[in-house]
């Protein structure tokens, strides 16, 4: 899009800036404009082409990787310029604090707000990266207005958020939140590298990793700006969406045994058939889900089958169950109707179905006072916001465990993410950039306020 079609599109961009010396209690009689939106899409532009696939579209940036490496580069020069004080913690996180001279409020905690830059194999250009610049943008708002916030203000970028590398999703922020620790430091990936070796790249001592533990106390909240990566946003035409809660999910491999034998030789009423009981346990997953009322997702990813011959009747199926929802007693609900259902298909079927949790984490709901900050912030731009949960995790979620947290949604087109064909339109992207920069403020404003 063109910079005048962005002009034209953006309601941020009507007025200017005001200057000031401190940051006031309410958002509602600040002019719409203090984010730059073309500085924005530039540096976003900028970002995309790290990792970049010129055939497919699609970008690979991997956490704990060369591209990553060269990401937070770029992001780091970003962060000098808007005046922050860089530094990378044990775990290969990237901060960038706002220096802090007011010494009446210095013992406040820190509001911590980013995303993450690292991608999905072949994944899209918005996801995690604009809550990044978006970040950095606030503070060059902020120093352009010459606004002072009582909290002192820390910019993050998480790394291996996707977990592609490693498999660990939210690794960076797990290590953070004290919820991973050496255990890891010994995985390898397909390579044979291990998560030590990779520290080492990215200029960390493995043995100080759980140096990078942020202590309970020490953040006054932590916000992150997220495209939707879902349809609900763009198909109820709202910009704005005020995160609930990010939902837990619970996943399980489910192994059915049958009895392999000749395909043209054994009778259909004497079979013990592994694939014809799987698949009627994935209809079982799909009905379970479908019985229940809200936005509760179930998901079979795919059915590994044994031996897998033309001619020969499956004697071993092996899929995974994956269910999220924002209530943990719902996910429960649901997983003991499956197992019901596997029973009965198991008795029907002459097979035996076993099924062993691999994955388990708890919802995260948002803070009350986060979400009225955000909703507070759109209603002073004039924007109509919507509550929704987000359906994936992200490092909020293990934010959680040490902070109180809100999140900022912008729509996705058609709701597709993790693709190439990923995308925010860059007004989307401006309007979100100007709520996160003015939920600072409300946050700052009435967060530990006497």
């Amino acid at each position: 899009m063109s910079t005048f079609a962005l002009l034209c599109l953006t309601p941020l961009l009507s007025s200017t800036a005001p200057t000031g010396a401190r940051a006031q209690s309410s958002t509602a009689s600040l002019p719409k404009l203090h984010i730059n939106a073309q500085r924005l899409q530039s540096n976003l532009e900028k970002l995309s082409e790290i990792g970049r696939d010129p055939a497919t579209g699609g970008i690979t940036r991997l956490g704990y990787s060369e591209n990553e490496l060269a990401a937070r580069e770029f992001v780091t020069a970003l962060m000098k310029e808007a005046g922050l004080n860089v530094r990378t913690d044990a775990a290969g996180n990237l901060f960038g604090s706002r220096p802090f001279s007011d010494k009446s409020s210095d013992k406040l905690p820190t509001l911590l707000f980013g995303s993450h830059i690292d991608t999905v194999l072949n994944g899209g250009r918005f996801d995690g990266a604009v809550g990044v610049i978006a970040a950095v943008e606030v503070i060059r708002a902020l120093n352009e207005n010459n606004i002072q916030t009582r909290h002192p203000l820390e910019v993050v970028v998480w790394t291996n958020e996707e977990g592609n590398h490693f498999g660990i999703s939210t690794m960076g922020s797990a290590i953070a939140a004290g919820v991973l620790g050496p255990e890891i430091l010994t995985r390898k990936d397909n390579e044979g590298v291990t998560v030590a070796e990779w520290l080492k790249r990215y200029g960390q001592d493995p043995a100080h990793l759980t140096d990078a533990r942020i202590a309970k106390g020490s953040l006054a909240a932590y916000l992150e700006l997220h495209i939707e990566q879902g349809p609900n946003l763009e198909r109820a035409k709202i910009p704005i969406g005020v995160v609930q809660g990010i939902v837990g999910l619970k996943r399980w491999r489910c192994v059915v045994s049958g009895f392999a034998n000749h395909a043209g030789t054994t009778p259909m009423d004497s079979r013990r058939d592994a694939l014809a009981a799987a698949s009627r346990e994935v209809l079982a997953v799909r009905q379970a889900v479908l019985a229940e009322s809200g936005r509760q997702v179930g998901t079979v990813g795919y059915i590994k089958v044994e031996p897998g011959a033309v001619n020969v009747i499956a004697g071993r199926a092996e899929f995974p169950v994956e269910l999220r929802d924002l209530e943990a007693a719902k996910i429960d609900r649901m997983w003991t109707r499956i197992q019901s259902n596997f029973q009965e298909i198991d008795q029907q079927e002459n097979v035996l179905t076993q099924c062993t949790a691999f994955d388990d984490i708890a919802p995260a709901r948002t803070d009350p006072a986060m979400q009225s900050a955000i909703r507070a912030a759109a209603q002073s731009l004039g924007l109509a916001t919507l509550d929704l949960p987000s359906g994936a995790v992200h490092d909020a979620q293990l934010m959680a465990r040490i902070a109180p947290f809100g999140m900022i949604f912008i729509p996705s087109h058609n709701g597709i993410s993790h693709a190439p064909q990923e995308l925010s339109s860059w007004p989307d992207i401006a309007n979100g950039a100007e709520i996160l920069y003015r939920s600072i403020l409300e946050a700052d404003a009435k967060l530990d306020a006497k």
